[in-house]
């Protein structure tokens, strides 16, 4: 494992941390304890010494996991990252309130890296009228927290703002391949980088959609190029290549990920990538963006919908349908159309606007899903479901009936 420095502390991070957005669940949705402890722990003793996490993360089951996992004995191991959810803070005691709860979660005294949560400009804002930096100070000299940063969904002007405002530890950007020159993007990674302000990646897989069920034309453009090496590796050491990268989160939810994504890792240094692997990626990044229809990553913080729509998923068939060449009508209207479940599609959406008030894609998702609709859903999917749903029902009642 390959390790950078956070200059303003020393604390020497592996390249590589591990999200705790998407940890393994259950049927139930909750988090398997029993696999995901195996991945956390495996992760670890191969190097992995950063684990981030967030108050919402899993529905709030994240950070009280992480703790009970912690208390077994790593947590000496391991720097602990966790973040304040500005969607919660409505007057200053808040701060306290909810700062106090995450330190009972993770059973620590100590959070070693703590950042203000998905700052855009409204987020930013509203921090700001209630008096954010009295707060950091306090935690900060009080050694309750060793560094202080934030994650950013907003735009470039606005992250050298925010950069310029407070002398931070570290920031947390989404960058990867599709995203260099999105939301803070590259020029808001240098603008850090120059001021020593360590830079954490997310996103590097863009929820998964970099990786999975690809177009033929970027596996074959990866393939002639490195016969054998996996679109998770070039997407990864693409982002190691940079120099003002200090660290890139992964949402490790299966051992494989674990165990490629440290082998990716493992002497991975800045400038490591070929001129000729760059120019390779910036061929796929080409191919991308001919295809894709709505850039959304699967963040989930759109949701819930007041209406009902299940908005990333209206959008990931969506795309599907055109990055993968996949068939997804009849699947979108089983899924979506209330056949086997409550209806989400994305017909439901009235223009409300309140997830554009959350989206850290700025995507104008009102108008993103009147052309979902048009596209997959047409005349026919609403009498049709509700056919397939009341034989489905009545069929129920049968099997019911029978066994009664």
């Amino acid at each position: 494992m390959e390790y950078r420095k956070v200059k303003s502390s020393g604390d020497e991070i592996s390249i590589l941390g591990f999200g705790g957005m998407r940890f393994p669940t259950t049927s139930g949705g909750k988090i398997d304890e029993l696999k995901a402890t195996e991945l956390l722990k495996t992760a670890i003793d191969q190097g992995v010494n950063y684990i981030d996490t967030a108050y919402f993360y899993h529905g709030g089951q994240s950070e009280s996991f992480i703790g009970r996992f912690l208390s077994q004995g790593d947590r000496s191991r391991v720097k602990i990252a966790t973040k304040m959810p500005p969607w919660l803070v409505h007057h200053e005691k808040d701060y306290d309130l909810i700062f106090n709860e995450q330190l009972r979660r993770l059973q620590t005294d100590v959070i070693d890296y703590y950042l203000l949560h998905a700052l855009n400009r409204e987020n930013w804002e509203k921090f700001l009228a209630l008096d954010v930096f009295a707060f950091l100070n306090r935690i900060k000299q009080s050694g309750q927290v060793k560094n202080i940063g934030f994650s950013f969904h907003g735009d470039r002007e606005l992250f050298k703002e925010i950069i310029d405002a407070y002398p931070w530890d570290f920031c947390q950007i989404q960058y990867n391949i599709l995203d260099a020159y999105n939301q803070a993007g590259v020029e808001g990674l240098d603008y850090a980088a120059a001021r020593d302000i360590a830079v954490f990646i997310m996103e590097p897989l863009r929820g998964g959609s970099l990786v999975n069920r690809l177009p033929k034309q970027v596996l074959e453009t990866y393939e002639a190029a490195v016969p054998g090496r996996t679109p998770a590796e070039w997407a990864l050491k693409w982002i190691w290549d940079h120099e003002g990268v200090t660290m890139v989160l992964s949402g490790m939810s299966e051992m494989q990920h674990v165990t490629d994504n440290i082998a990716f890792a493992a002497h991975m240094t800045p400038g490591a990538l070929s001129d000729t692997e760059r120019q390779v990626v910036k061929a796929v990044k080409s191919i991308y963006l001919d295809l894709q229809r709505v850039p959304c990553t699967g963040c989930q913080y759109c949701l819930p919908c007041p209406f009902g729509v299940d908005i990333p998923r209206c959008f990931d068939l969506y795309n599907s349908k055109y990055l993968l060449e996949q068939k997804v009508g009849t699947f979108y209207w089983m899924q979506l159309g209330g056949m086997n479940g409550k209806p989400s599609h994305a017909s439901l959406c009235v223009s409300c606007g309140k997830c554009l008030e959350h989206c850290p894609q700025s995507i104008n998702i009102p108008l993103e899903l009147k052309a979902v609709t048009k596209d997959l859903e047409g005349p026919f999917m609403k009498p049709v479901m509700k056919v397939a749903t009341g034989a489905a029902k009545g069929y129920g009642a049968i099997k019911r009936k029978l066994k009664g």
